[in-house]
């Protein structure tokens, strides 16, 4: 199953534009997604992980067209889905959804659980009568492990983890291909996540989705991941199988975000690497590999020259003058 691509990303970018002065002249770009290219499989996971503010949540975005791009393709089953009218791209919403990073502002509280959950299968004319519409709304609320009497409940009146619930099922309603998962656990308790992450996990095994889930958390996204790409400043700087690049990592910057991933064993001493300096602005990035002005290796070339992502090995690829 996992031998075609879902999903094909290339060269991707999204600038946003800064302006100044009386007339909004654009003076500038602040680089979000920079030059980004990656593909996922049918059933398969793949993590994005970075620092806060390098681009995750903005590449997630584009690349289900909820912001347009600035320049690069995104494909899902062969489709650019950039070039498709406003018609066309509805009826391939069907089988791209999003669930959102926080459960708390991501919910109407205007509105009950059934009505946020099967807002979709009205809007998409899934649904011929209300007993449907009720039918569908229950089976996929039984999945998530909703109980039936919250149909009628507010946002306000659920935990957190109940609202993430809310939102997954939101996104399953329709059946999707394919999910975006922005930070689903970041805003919970950890023995709620291990609850989401497991969730999620069912749904794949038994529906075979695709999933792109963005996180910081390494250890979260070494448990749900098959692929992992590293991001910083708006560009990858690695991308491998989650036990390739865990076990070995090859980027500078992944060496010390693994680093920093605590073990559970107190006999082993943890050799952290701090990575000196600040984050460099995304408007203003360093000439050469953006990473160098915080690397320990960096060399003249490494100030001159922008690292190609190139395969070391098989599936790993690194962009780093170093290999």
């Amino acid at each position: 199953m996992r031998d075609k691509n879902i999903l094909e990303v290339k060269n991707l970018k999204k600038y946003f534009p800064i302006k100044s002065g009386v007339f909004h002249n654009v003076v500038g770009n602040v680089k979000a997604v920079d030059d980004v290219s990656f593909e996922i499989k049918k059933g398969e996971t793949f993590s994005l992980v970075g620092e806060s503010g390098c681009g995750k949540s903005t590449l997630g975005r584009t690349v289900l067209r909820l912001t347009d791009k600035t320049d690069g393709t995104v494909k899902f089953n062969g489709v650019d889905i950039h070039k498709l009218s406003k018609q066309e791209m509805r009826k391939l919403r069907l089988k791209m959804q999003i669930i959102f990073q926080d459960p708390f502002s991501s919910l109407n509280p205007r509105k009950t659980v059934s009505d946020i959950i099967g807002e979709a299968l009205i809007a998409h004319k899934f649904v011929n009568s209300k007993k449907e519409y009720y039918d569908k709304v229950t089976e996929v609320m039984d999945i998530c492990g909703l109980a039936r009497y919250h149909m009628k409940r507010y946002p306000h009146e659920f935990s957190g983890g109940q609202r993430q619930r809310i939102c997954i099922a939101r996104s399953l309603i329709l059946n999707p291909e394919f999910i975006v998962a922005d930070e689903p656990v970041s805003a919970l308790d950890v023995s709620i996540q291990s609850q989401i992450i497991n969730l999620l996990q069912d749904f794949q095994e038994k529906y075979g989705f695709s999933y792109l889930f963005i996180s910081h958390d390494l250890s979260v996204v070494r448990h749900i991941s098959h692929k992992v790409g590293v991001l910083y400043l708006g560009s990858l700087v690695e991308v491998g199988d989650k036990n390739s690049l865990y076990d070995k990592p090859l980027h500078p910057y992944t060496q010390a975000l693994i680093s920093c991933v605590p073990i559970p064993d107190p006999e082993r001493k943890l050799d952290r690497i701090i990575l000196k300096g600040d984050i460099p602005s995304a408007s203003n990035p360093p000439s050469g590999c953006k990473f160098h002005t915080r690397c320990a290796y960096a060399k003249d070339i490494c100030k001159q020259e922008v690292p190609i992502l190139k395969e070391v090995s098989s599936g790993h690829k690194v962009a780093c003058h170093l290999y």
